[in-house]
């Protein structure tokens, strides 16, 4: 039986038993309605659209904070994260967090840290003549979409920064060059390709460089020319090597390979682990 057929069999019971649960406890999963919110952007000079997922508020402790979850393409992987937090959390797996759903205009700006025109063959094409708009996106989530939240939510200071593709490789770019942002990152099938390997040069450079790191990161590759010399896993194997081979003092961090998924299947079952990894540790409070 291949893994492939055993994660669909899980997810799919997950879903059976979350759905049964919810018709015999229906008090118990109400969720709180997602938001969806328009932040008028001075940074980007634009309009930004964002979803919000806040869980349910213990009425025994108002004042109680939730870590926060800042996830790239919300469009496509919002209901995902939020049902899998939504389901861990009622059983205390983990803890109740907030859900950051960010949507792009222009994923290909927002989401690569240099200009390039040339494509994951090697060929130019004119869709990437927006790219590199890494840095000026960072400014818009530190200077005004992370202040807004904690202004107006009970938004805690632990913080996760996640994305696929080249959402991965922004969340990594992020780590290295603005470590102050986020305590920990998820990188699912990173697009480590881009710009002739930028990030992984990036990445090699302040590995070298670097003392400490107090931070966590998850990364990971499904079927991606897993058996070409050169390619998305080849890429990511390389980042696991350079990560293994000079780990700063207080990285934690963890790569795994999805060999049955495919590019766009492999966040279901990744971000579930990526879950799982960074609150690995964490035991919910003692009852009263």
């Amino acid at each position: 039986m291949s893994n492939s057929f055993n994660h669909t069999k899980y997810l799919i019971l997950f879903l059976l038993l979350s759905l049964q649960s919810k018709a015999q406890n229906a008090a118990l999963f109400n969720h709180i309605s997602n938001e969806v919110i328009t932040i008028p952007s001075k940074v980007l000079n634009e309009e930004r659209q964002i979803y919000i997922y806040v869980p349910k508020q213990d009425s025994a402790n108002p004042n109680k904070t939730f870590p926060v979850l800042y996830l790239l393409d919300g469009e496509n992987h919002f209901h995902i994260l939020s049902a899998y937090i939504d389901y861990l959390s009622h059983y205390e797996i983990i803890p109740p967090m907030m859900v950051v759903g960010i949507i792009s205009k222009d994923r290909r700006k927002d989401l690569t840290p240099t200009n390039s025109t040339i494509d994951y063959f090697g060929k130019v094409d004119s869709i990437y003549k927006t790219s590199g708009g890494n840095e000026h996106f960072f400014q818009f989530i530190k200077a005004e979409l992370i202040p807004y939240i904690e202004t107006n939510y009970k938004a805690g200071s632990y913080k996760i920064f996640a994305g696929h593709s080249f959402g991965g490789i922004t969340t990594i770019n992020c780590m290295f060059t603005h470590p102050d942002m986020f305590n920990a990152y998820i990188a699912i099938s990173p697009s480590l390709w881009w710009d002739n390997k930028y990030i992984l040069k990036l990445a090699e450079s302040k590995l070298t460089k670097l003392a400490d790191l107090n931070k966590t990161i998850f990364y990971s590759t499904a079927n991606e020319g897993i058996n070409e010399p050169d390619s998305f896993h080849t890429d990511v194997l390389k980042f696991d090597s350079l990560i293994a081979n000079r780990t700063p003092k207080g990285l934690l961090y963890k790569y795994k390979c999805y060999p049955e998924e495919s590019h766009m299947s492999e966040p279901i079952v990744a971000y579930y682990e990526a879950l799982r990894f960074i609150y690995q540790d964490w035991k919910p409070p003692l009852k009263k």
